[in-house]
């Protein structure tokens, strides 16, 4: 199982991510548009990729699937960062965290003629996946109203969508080529973003001294660091057979797994770390919830 390895990988390079994003690139763009812009258009530096492979233009049908995965990836980053501006990250990130990995399965039986099947533990593992994380990122204080309900499914539904769609165009052409004809398709999202809002522009000038104000160096190599998980994960998503894509998207509880314990090492040095991500209300809540995606990685891992 290559792809679960794999798919480990990717959260625990996106923790790292999250970390110095957090921490160390202070200013953060505030517009969800311009960062959806952004990560869209970042994907077009696969192409210097296209020398160095065989790459070629694949039927119109897997054209329009390929732009199809790569503007739907760039429409729930759009989602999803609105949904983190408008409220807490534990009213979206929790039912995004549920619905994702539900609704892969459901464009699954719904778009695929075979009928695909799991077994008692892999369903068990995948109900303790999404269970530790939800627990991972859930605060009582903070309820889920319905208007972050609503943009969470949608986030999940678009998130789902491109999930499923570059695992169609993994299965009729090789990686790397179905990977650059993806990041075109989010680019060409990306810009019909810009050309609809002229706000991103404004954004972007807006922006431009604040970028120059950051540590360029580890800039370039945080965001370096993210593109190369992202590519780790859509390895993982060529890798795996069609029905354990939620299982992908399931195991993002590691991500917050691994996050914690880097807090909890670094508070050593900078205790405030620690106390943004975890309090002692929340500790037995956290415990649960890593033992819970554990327990869900080992069955998936040996059955």
């Amino acid at each position: 199982m290559l792809w679960l390895a794999i798919t480990v990988l990717a959260y625990f390079i996106l923790a790292v991510v999250f970390l110095v994003d957090k921490y160390l690139l202070i200013n953060a763009i505030a517009n969800p548009k311009v960062y959806a812009f952004l990560i869209g258009m970042a994907g077009l530096l696969v192409i210097v990729l296209i020398p160095f492979v065989n790459f070629y233009i694949p039927s119109p049908v897997q054209v329009v699937l390929s732009f199809s995965a790569g503007a739907s990836f760039v429409l729930a980053l759009l989602w999803f960062y609105k949904g983190l501006k408008d409220f807490a990250v534990s009213q979206v990130v929790p039912v995004i965290g549920a619905f994702n990995p539900l609704i892969t399965f459901g464009l699954i039986y719904l778009l695929s003629p075979n009928k695909w099947t799991l077994s008692f533990y892999e369903i068990f593992s995948f109900i303790l996946l999404i269970g530790g994380s939800i627990l991972m990122t859930v605060e009582k204080e903070k309820s889920v109203t319905r208007l972050s309900l609503k943009i969470s499914v949608i986030a999940s539904f678009f998130f789902a969508l491109s999930f499923v769609l570059t695992k169609y165009v993994y299965l009729a052409q090789p990686f790397l080529n179905g990977l650059i004809w993806t990041r075109i398709g989010g680019a060409l999202m990306a810009l019909m973003l810009f050309v609809i809002w002229p706000e991103i522009r404004q954004e972007i000038f807006k922006q431009k001294n604040n970028f120059e104000k950051r540590p360029f160096g580890i800039l370039v190599l945080n965001q370096t660091a993210g593109a190369a998980a992202g590519l780790l994960q859509n390895w993982a998503i060529a890798l795996a057979p069609l029905i354990f894509l939620a299982f992908i998207n399931a195991l993002q509880g590691l991500q917050y797994v691994f996050l914690l314990l880097f807090s909890i090492f670094l508070s050593f040095k900078f205790p405030r770390i620690l106390k943004e991500f975890i309090s002692r209300k929340i500790i037995i809540q956290r415990v649960v919830a890593i033992l819970l995606i554990g327990l869900g990685l080992i069955l998936l891992s040996f059955k």
